[in-house]
């Protein structure tokens, strides 16, 4: 989880002395991307250029979270092809494990497992280093000198690209229609009442346990009433 936005944004917060608004940043872009999954490693989108290099590029920069929301979607596109280069790569150490275990020879298969990460981290960690250290003038000189009209549009946008995030999980996890309600009620708790996350969280997760118990307990009750009827047929033959 080390690739996490959020994570990122701790660890981006530390090196550049400010964990408040690296958290934050970190918050905002993870909100973001909440929703996307890597089944079988097809990625939509590259979160770890989008938090590692995103956010440190808008905090270095003076920048807040809304920028580095902004930063994070072009540089999650192109991180894509950098992701899917580096697959091409390690495309070749399934073979070399293949071979060793044709072989029967099981350190050469732990060697080509091993062997597969050095690329991956070597262009990742590399590329993020390399932009961080050569796009941070360029991104204060853009951010000092942008209109304030532009600047308006990615703080509009650093709060409206979030809400997706949410949006694709929750089309992800109701799997009924009717579910939306319990989304909804936990949206007027909080803009209604002082209630915290941490809080309403935890009320979330009492409601969750209380609905599965009694989705369970409707499913055993028709269960024990057909082993009655067998049981009633049978006494009569």
């Amino acid at each position: 989880m080390i690739g996490r936005p959020l994570v990122a944004g701790l660890i981006v917060g530390l090196i550049l002395g400010d964990v408040r608004n690296g958290v934050i940043a970190g918050a905002m872009v993870q909100a973001l991307f909440i929703g996307q999954i890597t089944p079988g490693g097809a990625m939509p989108a590259d979160v770890n250029w989008a938090a590692y290099i995103g956010i440190p590029l808008a905090l270095a920069a003076g920048g807040t979270g809304e920028q580095a929301v902004a930063l994070a979607v072009p540089l999650s596109m192109l991180g894509l092809g950098l992701f899917n280069f580096i697959m091409t790569i390690n495309a070749y150490f399934p073979h070399m494990g293949d071979k060793a275990a044709e072989k029967g020879k099981g350190a050469g298969i732990h060697r080509a497992t091993y062997l597969a990460a050095v690329p991956s981290f070597i262009l990742r960690a590399g590329s993020a280093i390399l932009i961080c250290y050569l796009g941070t003038p360029v991104t204060e000189f853009l951010l000092n000198n942008m209109p304030e009209l532009a600047l308006h549009f990615f703080e509009v946008a650093g709060k409206l690209l979030p809400a997706i995030g949410f949006a694709m999980l929750l089309k992800q996890s109701l799997s009924k229609t009717w579910m939306i309600v319990l989304f909804l009620m936990g949206w007027v708790l909080i803009g209604a009442t002082s209630m915290s996350v941490t809080a309403l969280a935890i009320f979330a997760t009492a409601v969750a346990f209380i609905f599965v118990m009694a989705q369970g307990e409707a499913q055993a009750a028709p269960a024990a009433v057909s082993t009655v009827e067998e049981e009633d047929d049978c006494y009569e033959e």
